[in-house]
């Protein structure tokens, strides 16, 4: 199977019986003495749902002497495009030796015409990289691509076993061949020329249109530093939106990191990401592992909306009719996973009760379940997910009031802050009245780099004490390390209120760094000495179990 597959989603329906295959893997698996692997279906979705943040990545360094990493400002607007780069990229130039930039068609091979080219190039590097995609001298052509789609590429047997374990065996091994063609129809034209530029340049030039089949590229011939340039780029592209997907595409490439940053995204950010289009993609198994998860921070009805969502999808994939009765074959034992009991009488009775996939016997125990002393027993589970538990910065080792200090009058108090992991902002904790209890509206905000990334009108009560009182956004909003976002608020309320005092420039929760300066958008006084937002409230790293103490070990339990 050709690795034009993993571009090919959109435009046409994805093979069951090859995705049935794949989900029976458990990932990358050499089937021969040349590292051929276990082709990886179903990624289309997942390489047209990533865009690249332009400010999302500082760099991507291999070999940090001489190496250039290139990464696109915006994702091709197709994804079976020509494998030449796009014009609108953003390049991270690393110390090198002045090598040119060659592109993935092989433009370099016109920088040997001369006969004497040689002299131009003082470096081994730079005459090695004019050997990239060029007939000269090269003792071995590959034939990439699927049928339809091939191209052929040129190379050089010494400088890719030089860079691989795969192609040493390939042509040095005991079960070498003389092939002058050697055919790769698993891997898309692109992401080969992606790996050889990497071995004959130290080069990293990765689009989101193609990480993917790059990534399956890299694993295939084991050229493990490119492998980990493509996750970190995509860990960088991560959000919402395609992290189902991509924690589908990291289990079958075995990226143990990259599915552990997916459940980060899909845990805190879980309503939003089960309503991502990409959600309807994936395979079966990953539809299990969400169902099941116990730290999913959401309704249990947006899981049966989403599972009902993915149903009709795959009815479709099947050439089935989406009706109830469709739809709970293709489920099976996934629907089980939902907890449908632990959904309030009302959104049962306006959900799952009349959407016909659900039994007459089921629907009528689960509603005695709600409503009966002695309930009868169920096949969904009944205790509610633990979701994720909010974790507080707060930033002032004090507080205080004073008359006539304090008041709002529609003026803005901002914060900047960054952190050194990623972490999602659930919402503030504001000070609220010193002149006895009072009710405020206020709006809270989010930016980074000038762009609101959330915004939220809302209220609060104030008990007149000096407590905090916290505010949320409709959403969890995902913060990225390294980088500023300011946190702003409009209060209209009772003018005198509690401040904070003694500010804190860092502080750290649980492992995780939070960094604060002053803001430019402040026109209230707030500050990082003293003011108002003294509470940052997010989901973030969980913190450790505490240690046993030491008189619990020195005095164990006797049984």
């Amino acid at each position: 199977m050709a690795m034009s597959s993993l571009c090919s989603k959109i435009s046409q329906k994805p093979d069951r019986e090859r995705l049935k295959r794949s989900q029976d893997g458990n990932g990358i698996n050499q089937s021969s003495q040349w590292g051929n692997v276990e082709t990886i279906n179903n990624v289309g979705g997942l390489l047209s749902a990533l865009h690249v943040q332009g400010e999302a990545s500082s760099g991507i360094s291999q070999r940090e002497s001489v190496s250039q990493v290139t990464q696109p400002a915006s994702a091709p607007t197709s994804p079976l495009a020509s494998p030449a780069p796009t014009a609108n990229t953003t390049t991270f130039n690393l110390p090198t030796t002045g090598v040119a930039k060659l592109n993935l068609d092989g433009e370099a091979g016109s920088t040997t015409l001369d006969p004497n080219w040689q002299a131009s190039k003082p470096s081994v590097r730079e005459r090695n990289a004019a050997m990239f995609n060029n007939e000269l001298m090269s003792d071995v052509k590959f034939l990439v691509g699927a049928n339809g789609h091939t191209q052929t590429i040129p190379a050089h047997k010494y400088v890719l076993a030089t860079g691989s374990s795969v192609f040493y065996a390939m042509f040095f091994g005991g079960l070498a061949d003389d092939k002058e063609e050697i055919a790769v129809p698993d891997v898309e034209p692109s992401a080969f020329l992606t790996l050889l530029k990497y071995l004959y340049c130290d080069e990293i030039s990765l689009e989101a249109d193609t990480v993917l089949a790059t990534l399956y590229a890299a694993k295939k011939y084991i050229v493990p530093h490119l492998a980990r340039a493509c996750v970190l780029y995509l860990e960088t592209s991560l959000t919402a939106k395609n992290a189902c997907l991509l924690l589908s595409q990291s289990r079958l490439f075995e990226e143990p990191d990259l599915m552990a940053r997916c459940w980060e995204v899909i845990d805190a950010q879980a309503e939003m990401a089960l309503k991502s289009e990409g959600f309807s993609d994936i395979d079966q198994h990953t539809l299990a592992s969400v169902l099941s998860r116990e730290t999913l921070n959401c309704k249990e009805t947006h899981l049966f909306e989403a599972a009902l969502a993915w149903a009709s999808a795959e009815c479709q994939r099947r050439d089935l009719v989406s009706t109830p009765t469709n739809q709970r074959l293709v489920l099976g034992q996934s629907l089980n996973l939902v907890r449908i009991p632990t959904m309030s009488l009302d959104e049962f009775a306006n959900g799952p009760a009349q959407a016909g996939i659900l039994t007459r016997e089921e629907t009528i125990d689960i509603f005695l379940h709600f409503t009966a002393q002695h309930k009868p027993s169920l096949e969904f589970p009944i205790k509610p997910r633990i979701g994720l538990k909010t974790q507080v910065c707060h930033r002032f080792q004090s507080c205080a009031y004073r008359c006539n200090q304090w008041r709002y009058r529609g003026r803005c108090d901002s914060i900047q802050f960054s952190v050194d992991k990623r972490v999602f902002i659930v919402g503030f904790g504001l000070y609220g009245s010193s002149n006895g209890a009072a009710d405020y509206s206020v709006r809270i905000e989010l930016k980074r780099l000038g762009r609101v990334l959330a915004l939220n009108d809302t209220k609060f009560f104030s008990d007149g004490s000096s407590n905090t009182f916290h505010v949320y956004f409709e959403h969890p909003v995902q913060i990225e390390p390294e980088t500023y976002y300011t946190a702003s608020a409009i209060l209209d309320g009772v003018e005198l209120s509690y401040f904070g005092q003694e500010g804190l420039s860092e502080v750290v929760v649980n492992s995780v760094s939070f960094q604060f300066q002053c803001s430019s958008e402040s026109t209230n006084g707030t500050g990082v000495q003293g003011g108002q937002i003294p509470d940052l409230i997010f989901y973030g790293p969980a913190p450790p179990p505490p240690t046993p103490s030491r008189e619990a070990d020195d005095n164990p339990r006797v049984q």
